[in-house]
């Protein structure tokens, strides 16, 4: 059944990134942080601000945990900020103030457009489970049950190791492999027995150093080149393209 799916026929479980792999949501997560960090750069730098870019999105800040994102982004712009608490107001100059801030917009953005699933995951993900393999959603948003259940979606995933499940296990999140190799524990598997789904670079950094059986990545924006170099073992457009049964 797993040759049919389009995976080794090692794999017993099935480890999925929500934002752009299952929903429709990253190309709004991308719409909140250049807003944040647009804003944030006016006001800090003037008229004369570079705004925030696709390639930096894609380079920073998608897949990673939200302040992880702020941090690195900052950095690449040689910009140092207090880090300050996860309770800081969005309008605070400080890490988490910024990641309050985007999570903010996100939630507006959400609230206001919807959100939809990707229908060629869903049923390769009923496929999945079909043959019997196990599933888990793998993700750094804090807001992932909510979305899953807004598409209807949560029942497909008999585990969640997203942003809220991290911080309580204290779990890095991706670019390192800790939150996908937790949900290959709790599913029962070892990282060899594994495939990762995933669409940001930061996931395919987390599949290759977490030495996962399959990786899987999903070209939704025209990098399926970047993809590959960071440790894509297929790339493809939809997951409907994976096998026969998808």
């Amino acid at each position: 059944m797993t040759e049919q799916l389009g995976l080794p026929k090692e794999i017993l479980a099935c480890l999925f990134d929500l934002d752009g792999v299952i929903t429709k949501t990253a190309v709004v997560h991308a719409a909140a942080w250049q807003r944040t960090f647009d804003e944030f750069l006016h006001q800090r730098d003037g008229d004369g601000f570079r705004p925030f870019t696709d390639a930096d999105y894609n380079d920073h800040v998608d897949g990673r945990p939200r302040a992880d994102g702020v941090r690195a982004f900052l950095a690449s712009r040689g910009i140092e900020l207090p880090e300050g608490s996860p309770d800081d107001p969005p309008d605070s100059p400080t890490v988490q103030g910024l990641g309050n801030r985007k999570n903010n917009l996100l939630l507006e953005l959400i609230r206001s457009g919807g959100v939809e699933a990707y229908d060629g995951t869903l049923r390769y993900v009923e496929a999945v489970r079909a043959s019997g393999l196990r599933t888990a959603v793998v993700s750094s948003s804090t807001n992932c049950r909510d979305i899953l259940r807004a598409v209807g979606a949560e029942s497909l995933f008999e585990v969640r190791i997203d942003g809220v499940v991290a911080a309580e296990r204290k779990l890095p999140g991706k670019p390192k492999p800790d939150t996908f190799l937790a949900a290959a524990r709790d599913l029962g598997a070892d990282a060899a027995q594994a495939a990762v789904f995933e669409d940001a670079l930061a996931g395919m950094d987390a599949g290759r150093s977490g030495h996962f059986g399959y990786v899987v990545g999903v070209d939704r924006v025209g990098q399926g080149a970047a993809l590959r170099a960071h440790g894509a073992d297929i790339v493809v457009r939809d997951l409907a393209e994976l096998g026969e049964s998808a």
